[in-house]
C-alpha cells in the first residue's frame, strides 16, 4: 500500500458497543487499564508504543482491545481491531498497510503462533509501527517468551514493549463489576439481587453479563425493577 492510499480490508469486524473503558471494572488490573487508556489517547505521550496484555479466558483482554479502539475513534483517529483466530484464514496479507493506522489492536495472538508466514509478518509490522510512530496493542494467553513462537526476533521485539498480565477478579470484584455494568445500563441491582444471581449462576463474567442482558430486556418490557422475585420469574429459577 502506498502512502495516502486508503486502507482496504476483505471484511469488517464490528466492535461490541458495550466494550468501553468506562464499564470495565479494573479490580487488580488498574495499571493495565490505565496503560491501555493512555495508549489509546492521542493527547497522551506514548513513551512505549507497544503493549501486550495476557491472561486466561474471560480475563477481559478482548474487552480492553475493543475499548481502546472505541476511545481512539472517538478522538478522531483511525483504529482497527483484529481477532486473529477469526482472521487467520485470510493470511498475513491482511496486515498490509495497517502500520498506517493510529492504533492497531491484534487479539488472540496465540492463534497464529507457529505459522512462519504470520510470525514474519508480525515481526515486520512491529518494526514499521515503531518506525512510523504508530501504536500497537496486542493480546495473548501467555507472555511472549511462553507463547511458543518459532521466530526468536519476534519474541525479542514483543518483549521490548510493556507486558501486563490481567489478573482474575475476586468474588467481590466480580460482584462490583456486575453492579457497574448494570448501572451503566440504568439498572439498579440490590445487594440481595446480586447475591441471588451469584448463588444460582456460574462465576464467568461472560455468563453473568449474558444474564444481565436478558434481565435488562425483561425489565424494560415489563417496566419492573430487578428484584429477586422478578429475577426468579424471568430466569425460571
Amino acid at each position: 500500500m502506498t502512502p495516502g492510499q486508503p486502507l482496504q480490508l476483505p471484511l469488517s469486524i464490528k466492535l461490541r458497543d458495550d466494550a468501553t473503558l468506562a464499564n470495565f471494572y479494573p479490580g487488580p488490573n488498574l495499571a493495565s487499564v490505565r496503560a491501555v487508556a493512555q495508549l489509546a489517547d492521542p493527547t497522551q505521550p506514548a513513551d512505549e508504543p507497544v503493549i501486550l496484555l495476557w491472561g486466561g479466558a474471560a480475563s477481559g483482554r478482548s474487552h480492553l482491545l475493543q475499548a481502546a479502539c472505541h476511545q481512539r475513534a472517538e478522538k478522531g483517529g483511525l483504529a482497527m481491531y483484529f481477532p486473529l483466530a477469526d482472521l487467520q484464514q485470510h493470511g498475513p496479507e491482511l496486515l498490509e498497510g495497517t502500520d498506517s493506522l493510529d492504533l492497531l489492536c491484534l487479539d488472540q495472538l496465540d492463534a497464529v503462533v507457529g505459522d512462519s508466514a504470520w510470525e514474519e509478518a508480525l515481526f515486520h509490522l512491529y518494526n514499521r509501527v515503531r518506525e512510523q510512530g504508530g501504536r500497537l496493542l496486542l493480546a495473548a494467553d501467555a507472555p511472549p517468551r511462553q507463547l511458543g513462537m518459532q521466530l526468536p526476533d519476534l519474541v525479542s521485539r514483543l518483549s521490548w514493549g510493556l507486558v501486563y498480565q490481567l489478573q482474575p477478579l475476586s468474588e467481590e470484584d466480580k460482584q462490583a463489576a456486575l453492579v457497574l455494568r448494570a448501572e451503566r445500563r440504568g439498572l439498579q441491582l440490590s445487594d440481595d439481587a446480586v447475591r441471588y444471581l451469584f448463588s444460582r449462576s456460574g462465576r464467568s463474567m461472560s455468563d453473568l453479563f449474558a444474564l444481565l442482558d436478558q434481565l435488562d430486556q425483561a425489565s424494560l418490557q415489563a417496566q419492573r425493577r430487578l428484584t429477586v422475585p422478578f429475577i426468579k420469574q424471568v430466569l425460571g429459577w
